[in-house]
């Protein structure tokens, strides 16, 4: 198996990795456009992050960087995956509140765009709101932001371990 992977150059790996963040956000678009889930602001914030990913590793693989560049990528990726972590961990919690302490709804993203500084909307896009507590889909009874922390945490892992690949 390591000779498998010390045979598999990092460019390929890295592209490996922009058409796996490819799949998940087309995964993402197909629940938002065809099963009809909206996304909460946290589920919006998890999605750019992946983009940021996707590009990273895109970006990566395209550029062809040598040992310090792969690694300088790597760490910037899984940076970004660890932010993606803590976000995908806040809107798991918001999940698993009782019905009581769930926070009351905020206004819609256009709404806060055009009338709220940006800061705040930051504040609120991070703070979650009550329809980040809705569970929708969900496969093997995990629930999408269950499955976006293990995505980044892969995601994050496979950089690592590409960017300090022996050869």
């Amino acid at each position: 198996m390591l000779r498998l992977w010390d045979g598999i150059s990092r460019r390929w790996l890295y592209l490996a990795g922009a058409l796996i963040v490819a799949g998940l956000f087309g995964a993402a678009l197909y629940l938002q456009y065809v099963l009809r889930q909206d996304p909460c602001p946290l589920c919006m914030i998890q999605r750019v992050i992946f983009i940021v990913i996707g590009i990273l590793f895109f970006a990566a693989a395209l550029l062809n960087t040598g040992r310090v560049g792969s690694r300088v990528y790597s760490i910037l990726i899984a940076l970004f995956a660890l932010i993606g972590v803590a976000v995908a961990s806040r809107h798991i919690w918001l999940q698993h509140l009782p019905k009581d302490q769930v926070p009351a709804c905020g206004p819609g993203l256009d709404f806060m765009l055009q009338h709220f500084p940006m800061s705040e909307v930051w504040q609120e896009l991070l703070h979650g709101s009550g329809e980040c507590a809705a569970r929708g889909w969900t496969l093997l009874t995990l629930g999408i932001p269950e499955w976006s922390l293990i995505w980044f945490v892969l995601l994050g892992a496979f950089a690592l371990a590409v960017g300090w690949k022996q050869r």
